[in-house]
């Protein structure tokens, strides 16, 4: 199989497609949301968050130590490609949400997401464009009509995915949604075991 060396300068973002998600932080206790998809679970408690050190959210991080990761379903894409467009600086983000509140009492969430996650700080990586919060998961919600018999349910709950285009030309990426089913995990791939 052929491979051709990407230039870093032009293509940064090597592992596709993210999952974007709506990251809330309080900033001046009220709630802002921001899109991200630079995010990924580090194990089954704990999560990573890549803000850039020039986002208005960034200093909710700082104010409160605590955030949530929304997952939006594909009925919100709207919503999603407008919070990474626009400042909470200058626009009220939270006004487009039903917002509501865990544990943390300060980690804003949004009720029309499938999936929240609500997150307390533990540590802060400082990266040249970048801060990285590693957040403790304190608590996980998810929407009952994105349950199939009593386990989250991926169709259901409509994953966006966000990845480079190919048919937009040069640098363009889009939205995308769920595929069908390939496999069976720890099923698929059982008959190349050694005999």
């Amino acid at each position: 199989m052929a491979k051709r060396k990407l230039d870093l300068k032009v293509m940064k973002n090597l592992v596709f497609p993210y999952l974007p998600t709506l990251v809330g932080v309080n900033v001046d206790s009220k709630p802002n949301y921001i899109a991200i998809g630079l995010i990924g679970w580090l194990c089954y408690d704990t999560m990573a968050v890549s803000v850039g050190h020039q986002q208005y959210s960034r200093r909710g991080f700082d104010e409160n130590r605590t955030f949530s990761v929304n997952q939006p379903g594909a009925k919100l894409v709207r919503e999603l490609d407008f919070c990474g467009m626009a400042s909470g600086r200058t626009v009220d983000k939270a006004s487009l949400f039903e917002t509501f509140y865990g544990e943390t009492k300060t980690a804003p969430m949004i009720a029309e997401c499938p999936v929240n996650i609500e997150c307390r700080v533990v540590e802060t990586l400082i990266r040249p464009v970048h801060t990285v919060f590693l957040g403790e998961v304190v608590s996980v919600h998810v929407s009952e009509d994105c349950m199939t018999n009593g386990i989250m349910d991926v169709t259901q709950i409509q994953p966006i995915f966000y990845a480079p285009d190919p048919s937009a030309g040069k640098q363009v990426h889009s939205y995308w949604t769920l595929g069908d089913r390939i496999g069976r995990a720890y099923d698929v791939g059982k008959d190349l075991r050694p005999t």
